[in-house]
């Protein structure tokens, strides 16, 4: 019988067998690991981060640019009209979808944003032109407009409202510049001028502009100051009453930003522009509008009448040089040479130059009662007596 082996037993001291590690060596190993581990661990986010802010960056650009493009015109060359209908009770949002689906804007969101940071409102609903060479505030203006009621499919002219007009006067221009459309005669526009159901329609809309108006008394028509100087676009199927409208909005438009230097100065929208009526056709240069203005202040506060040539020719209904004793005292509560006070109303439709003239008066502590404009050179000169202003007639041969 074989004998058995007793096996042998592994000496661990033995070449090719690892020593155990003391609890110093283990615990410095782990340490190297980590530090190993948590090398790796930093160069992988470096990477990520790198990777990120290159995104970003690269994000930035492109947002940028993009933004950018979208605050430019949709098309700078393309000058060709485009109606777009504005439902009512349409949101900004909704506005800019629309804009975009008829590419007039590029971009609809960024429109609502620039909208939104900026302020806008009061977009009107109904149909409104555009061109796709409009920059987002010429379109943002153009919303502001009175919408019309029907599809402006054809343009037929446009309508030149000169400062300082009178509703007559724009009357004898819509029959010379409307021939083609009896609608647009010139009896007609001056009946729609004292139709009282189509101005108290007016009101409703624009209650702030037309308070004091819609309450004056023995004026001759109640929209004269109201009917804002500007070129009008008018189309086939724009109406008498669309265009009115569109005048009286744009008065709204710009005295509404005006609204509370009116009321710091304890004047009505009816005396401010009653003023600037006055001050539009009495000077022509600013300073000389404002001037003017602080003389009938100046007038105002002693109690004194405007004796102001302008409201004898609109009481008289004519256009004169040199005004009599006789057209100075006819009976009229336009006439402000007999009359004291601001008289009932406008005596035509001042720009808004005027109406700042008149909210920025100069030279009130000089003590002006008196102006006088030599009519060869357009000068004008003031006086703070009568004296004063005799004489300066008297130099200036009028």
């Amino acid at each position: 019988m074989k004998s058995e082996q007793t096996p042998k037993k592994h000496d661990a001291g033995k070449e090719g067998s690892p020593a155990p590690l003391d609890a110093a060596e283990q615990a410095s190993q782990r340490e190297t690991n980590r530090q190993q581990e948590q090398r790796v661990a930093n160069k992988i986010v470096v990477w990520i981060v790198s990777i990120l802010a290159v995104l970003a960056v690269a994000i930035g650009i492109l947002g940028y640019r993009y933004v950018h493009t979208s605050l430019q015109p949709y098309n700078t060359a393309d000058t060709k009209t485009v109606a777009v209908k504005i439902p009512i009770g349409s949101s900004n949002k909704e506005i800019a979808v629309q804009l975009e689906k008829h590419k007039v804007i590029r971009s609809a969101t960024v429109f609502n944003y620039y909208v939104k940071t900026h302020n806008y409102a009061d977009f009107t609903a109904g149909w409104h032109s555009f061109k796709p060479s409009m920059t987002l505030d010429q379109v943002v203006a153009q919303l502001q407009k009175e919408g019309l009621a029907a599809e402006p499919k054809d343009r037929i002219g446009r309508i030149l409202v000169k400062e300082g007009v009178t509703v007559e006067d724009i009357a004898d221009s819509l029959a010379s510049q409307t021939k083609k459309n009896k609608k647009w005669d010139k009896a007609s526009f001056l009946k729609l001028m004292k139709d009282d159901t189509f101005l108290n329609t007016l009101y409703k809309k624009y209650p702030k502009l037309l308070s004091s108006a819609q309450t004056a008394k023995n004026v001759r028509y109640h929209l004269e100051g109201y009917l804002a100087p500007a070129t009008y676009d008018i189309y086939k199927d724009t109406s008498l009453k669309d265009f009115v409208t569109m005048m009286v909005h744009k008065s709204q438009e710009e005295l509404s930003p005006l609204y509370k230097s009116i009321a710091a100065k304890n004047l009505t929208v009816q005396q401010t522009l009653t003023l600037a009526s006055l001050v539009e056709r009495e000077g022509v240069k600013t300073e000389d509008r404002q001037k003017i203005a602080g003389v009938f202040f100046n007038r105002l506060a002693v109690n004194m009448p405007l004796q102001s040539d302008i409201s004898v020719m609109y009481a008289l209904n004519v256009h004169k040089t040199h005004l009599t004793n006789k057209d100075t005292s006819v009976d009229s509560p336009y006439n402000l040479y007999i009359n004291k006070g601001y008289g009932p109303g406008p005596f035509n439709n001042p720009s808004l130059n005027a109406v700042q003239a008149v909210l920025a008066p100069k030279d009130r502590d000089q003590n002006y009662l008196y102006f006088q404009a030599d009519l060869k050179t357009g000068k004008i000169y003031y006086s703070q007596t009568y004296e004063q202003h005799t004489s300066t007639t008297q130099d200036l041969g009028q």
